[in-house]
């Protein structure tokens, strides 16, 4: 072709792309000439699917611009500007994936990771022969493993981690001969591991973990020579793990807790594991001895072996692992006898940052060696009690300053407590029962105000108690008993209300009264006093006591009579005044407590006619033996005959004619009073509606034992109030049940159909994410006024509230929620919502979601409550497009209330799932959606979006504490505000579903906790 032909045709070219009407043209027009056409209909057909894009991931993904320069996507520039990666993780994405995705031959990467993608993932992936990284972990992807992947000759990363797939692991795995990474774990995968999976010789991670796998692991898993992270934990695993794989020298992870493992450590492991950081084998069958080579894998920082049966010698050269932090070896076979068994703890000194040490139920001997005080500073938990060892406990101990708990029971430990103990301020559970301790208690042990349980008994110990234990505040159980001590019981401690377990001095030589303070522990459930030398009546006091459940106060002095008080104590179980000297009648009270199943009352002076109601009835559950004065009673009981004197036959016959005569009076009022209280309920139920029947389901209790376990409705026991009422903390029943009771305020519109609501919702659910309801009660009170109570299992943490915004009321809080915590809480929160929205029958529509309605337990583990405006779902409102109409107003909290309420009234799924949005955005930045800063337009949703996602990181929680590694942290928060932001958004149609969510949160935390990262 000449010059000028070729100019002329260059020049028409420009001219048409010159001449093209709109930029759409001209992007056709070059995408024909570059030849990649195919990429841009398989994004756009890819484009199509997408159902859900909230956070407009897919915004730039118009015509305006080529494709190459869309959100996610990179375009080779040796090949015509062919899509090389398809990258759009975490962005909450719904919808599933066409076989068009086939079409993008030149793909290396495909990651979507952590959105909401469902179906099956399509065979046309099998055709991506360039395909190098394929992440679809956190999404619902169904079905069985695809096949065509297989086909996937380059593939490098293959991660299918927290979806819903299912069936059987391929044996043809192995014709992905160049993975390095296969992460199916959280799945429902069955059968085997493929022996095939051995010829992946350049795999680097493998997971299986939280699936139901069976079988054993196979011998060719060995061959898997640069392997850093094998995990297989909670599976149905047997046999035993091939020795090969402990020669695996980059192994890094060694997780396979939680099986039916069994079989010896090979003796060389720790040389040939040099780079191992964690090894979990727990809870399994495995046997022999612990490697003594172990401690040549220098990085180790967690050792969890407990719960087998591993016997022999703890390792002596521990301290060879600088970096261990966790040890436990409890309920093994391991043993120490002399000096050198035991240098293992000496060693233990030089690893300064080791916060546990678990070697409970082993049969550890010889004497406790003093360089136990050598022990980090930084230790927590030491726990060695269910040995056979001896000694004296080391002089010291107080440089375990930091000790949380020490447990040393059922040893032979001998010599005295040292005073020293009392040092240790933080110290919260204190285990020395079942040694041979001797000497005094020292009074030092009264410095130890965080001390919850204090057990000390079955020792020699002599001297009176200290008085200085009534400065343990928060000690809810003492026991003291079978040791040799002597004196009185003090007040400081027979008055102090925080023990609400038991109480335990029996078995000493105690003397002295019974002090009258005992009426200050009205949350005891247990008191045992029983062989000691006191005397002295039986204080009236005890009758305050009205929790408790077994009275033990045998074999002492005790004189008098029993006194009537004792009858205030309705759930008494079991009572033993037996071996004393008490006068007097056998009181008529004891017939009417109805929780007695064992009385025994024998060699005292009583006197007079036994009983024959109640306990009295069963002459197995009396025993009345050594009373010579005692008469009539059951013919079981084998007493003489009461002898009525003549006298006494006048007395009965003058009182028969008073019986009658007054009898007939009373009938007629009895009768009167009857009519009075059937009308009066029968109108209380026209009023109040009718009572749902949770007490056909729950124990029942009544308004007599509410009043009692809260101490009269007590303000000191108040926890919490609300638009309906208040919510106290309470003692309940014979079981010594702490609850929470909440109490509804009749007077105020809408609390009898908010109890009615509840009771509704509470009657077919059950979830650990859910408070727990224990019974209701709906009676008439003192009063003759209508009274509604809910009783429900007590969370002793409070209310995100609380822990979000202590300063709010007071309320603090030793340290804040960590970021790991909060996105826990945040799971927990999901999860149950989901149960709600997808697994009750009918769903339940919460309605009121917020910080002040989730409850923490002692583990931080998230409980939703309050189902005061809840809804249920019928199938005509899943069919409606609209939601659930009400006649009601639809009430929530300001905030919290999806816009769509305020404009119709209408409940659905999603306006729970704003709630869950907002409440995920207050937990990152700490501030709540009615703060003052939230006003003239700005709102919690625009704060974070102004944010987001470059400065995520500045309005985070200020309270939070920082992590480690920024970058992991930084990546998480832009995953949880994102969620958040998906959730809270304006439209219900673009909110995410809640078992979406519930996945999602799953897999940032899997993303954030970082052992899947290589």
């Amino acid at each position: 072709m000449e010059l000028h032909q070729i100019l002329r045709s260059g020049f028409s070219l420009l001219v048409f792309l010159w001449a093209a009407s709109s930029s759409h043209q001209i992007y056709t027009v070059k995408a024909i000439l570059l030849g990649n056409e195919s990429d841009h209909l398989a994004l756009l057909a890819f484009k199509d699917q997408i159902t859900h894009d909230h956070l407009g991931a897919l915004s730039s993904w118009n015509d305006t611009v080529h494709f190459c320069k869309w959100e996610g996507i990179t375009c080779s520039k040796k090949h015509q500007q062919r899509v090389t990666a398809l990258e759009l993780r975490s962005w909450g994405l719904g919808g599933s994936l066409p076989p068009s995705i086939g079409n993008l031959t030149f793909l290396q990467k495909l990651i979507l990771d952590n959105n909401n993608f469902n179906n099956k993932i399509p065979p046309e992936l099998g055709r991506l022969r360039r395909l190098k990284y394929l992440n679809l972990s956190g999404n619902s992807f169904q079905g069985a493993f695809p096949m065509n992947l297989t086909h996937c000759s380059k593939l490098r990363t293959l991660s299918l981690f927290s979806n819903q797939l299912v069936g059987n692991v391929p044996v043809e795995i192995d014709s992905l001969s160049t993975l390095n990474v296969l992460y199916l774990g959280n799945n429902s995968f069955t059968g085997v591991i493929p022996s095939s999976i051995g010829n992946l010789s350049l795999l680097l991670g493998f997971s299986v973990t939280l699936n139901h796998l069976t079988g054993s692991i196979p011998e060719d898993v060995s061959r898997l020579t640069m392997l850093v992270l094998f995990e297989v934990s909670a599976n149905n695993f047997t046999g035993t793990i091939p020795s090969q794989l402990f020669n695996i020298s980059s192994l890094h992870y060694l997780i396979a807790s939680v099986n039916t493992l069994h079989g010896q450590l090979p003796p060389n492991m720790g040389i040939s594991l040099p780079n191992l950081r964690l090894i979990f084998l727990g809870d399994n069958q495995f046997y022999g001895p612990i490697p003594a080579s172990l401690t040549n894998a220098s990085g180790l920082q967690n050792i969890d072996i407990g719960q087998n049966n591993f016997s022999g010698k703890v390792p002596s050269d521990l301290g060879r692992l600088p970096q261990l932090y966790y040890l436990n070896m409890e309920e093994n076979q391991l043993k120490a006898r002399d000096v050198d068994d035991w240098k293992f703890m000496d060693s233990l000194a030089n690893c300064s940052n080791l916060q546990l040490l678990a070697l409970y139920g082993n049969k550890l001997e010889g004497i406790l060696p003093n360089s136990l005080v050598n022990l980090s500073s930084q230790i927590q938990t030491l726990a060695m009690g269910a040995n056979q060892i001896s000694g004296n406990i080391p002089h010291g101990i107080e440089n375990l300053a930091n000790l949380n708990q020490l447990t040393l029971e059922d040893n032979l430990l001998i010599g005295s407590i040292p005073e020293s103990i009392g040092k240790l301020a933080r110290l919260e559970l204190f285990g020395l029962s079942g040694n041979k301790l001797t000497g005094q208690i020292p009074s030092s042990v009264g410095n130890l105000t965080y001390m919850k349980r204090l057990f000390l008994f079955n020792n020699y110990l002599e001297g009176s108690i200290p008085r200085s234990l009534g400065n343990l505040q928060h000690l809810f159980l003492l026991d003291l008993s079978h040791n040799h001590l002597t004196g009185t019981i003090p007040k400081e401690i027979i008055s102090l209300s925080s023990l609400s377990v038991y109480l335990d001095l029996s078995d000493n030589s105690l003397v002295g009264s019974l002090p009258q303070e005992i009426g200050a522990l009205k949350n005891l459930g247990s008191l045992h006093v029983s062989r000691n030398m006191l005397s002295g009546n039986i204080p009236s006091t005890l009758g305050n006591c009205e929790i408790l459940e077994i009275l033990e106060m045998n074999n002492n002095l005790f004189q008098g009579i029993i006194p009537q008080a004792l009858s205030n104590i309705k759930g008494l179980q079991q009572l033993d005044l037996s071996y004393n000297n008490l006068t007097g009648s056998i009181p008529a009270f004891l017939e009417d407590l109805n929780l007695l199943e064992y009385l025994n009352l024998s060699f005292n002076q009583l006197e007079g006619e036994v009983p024959i109601r109640g306990v009295f009835k069963n002459a197995t559950q009396v025993t009345i033996n050594g009373n010579d004065k005692l008469c009539g009673g059951i013919p079981e009981l084998h007493l003489p005959a009461c002898q009525v004197t003549p006298s006494r036959k006048r007395r009965q016959h003058l009182m028969l004619k008073v019986v009658i005569s007054i009898g007939s009076s009373v009938l007629c009022l009895v009768l009167l009073f009857s009519i009075v209280i059937f009308q009066k309920k029968q109108s209380l139920r026209k009023n109040a509606g009718t009572a749902p029947p949770l007490e056909d389901q729950f124990p029942r209790v009544s308004y007599t034992e509410l009043v009692r376990a809260t101490d009269g409705f007590s303000s000191t026991n108040l926890i919490g109030k609300g638009g309906y009422g208040s919510v106290y903390k309470g003692v309940l029943g014979a079981c010594q049940t702490i609850v929470a009771v909440k109490v509804f305020n009749l007077q105020n519109q809408g609390a009898s159909k908010s109890f009615i609501a509840e009771c509704e919702a509470l009657r077919s659910i059950r979830h650990r994410n859910l408070v727990k309801i224990l019974t209701s009660c709906s009676l008439v009170d003192f009063r003759g006024n209508d009274f509604k109570a809910l009783i429900f299992e007590f969370i002793p943490n409070g209310s995100l509230e609380k822990w979000l915004h202590p300063e709010s009321d007071g309320h603090n809080h030793s340290e804040s929620l960590s970021l790991l915590q909060r996105l826990n809480i945040a799971i927990d929160v999901a999860i149950a919502m989901d149960y709600l929205h997808n697994d009750c029958q009918p769903p339940i529509i919460h309605c009121d979601l917020k910080p002040s309605n989730v409850l923490l337990d002692n583990e931080l583990v998230a409980h939703v409550g309050d189902f005061g405006l809840a809804r249920f779902i019928s199938k005509a409102t899943e069919s409606s497009s609209t939601g659930m109409s009400s006649s009601v107003r639809i009430r929530g909290s300001i905030g919290y209330i999806a816009p769509e309420y305020g404009a119709g009234g209408k409940a659905s799924r999603f306006g729970d799932v704003y709630s869950y949005g907002i409440l995920l955005l207050e937990m990152l930045t700490g501030k709540s959606p009615i703060n003052n800063m939230f006003k003239d337009g700005l709102s919690l949703q625009k704060f974070v979006e102004m944010a987001f996602p470059n400065k995520v990181i500045e309005i985070v929680d200020p309270l939070m504490p920082l992590v480690e590694d920024r970058s992991k942290g930084h990546e998480c928060l832009v995953s949880m505000a994102r969620i958040g932001l998906c959730c809270s958004n304006q439209s219900a149609r673009e909110r995410m579903n809640i078992s979406d969510v519930a996945t999602k949160m799953h897999a940032i935390r899997d993303t954030y906790l970082g052992a899947r990262n290589y």
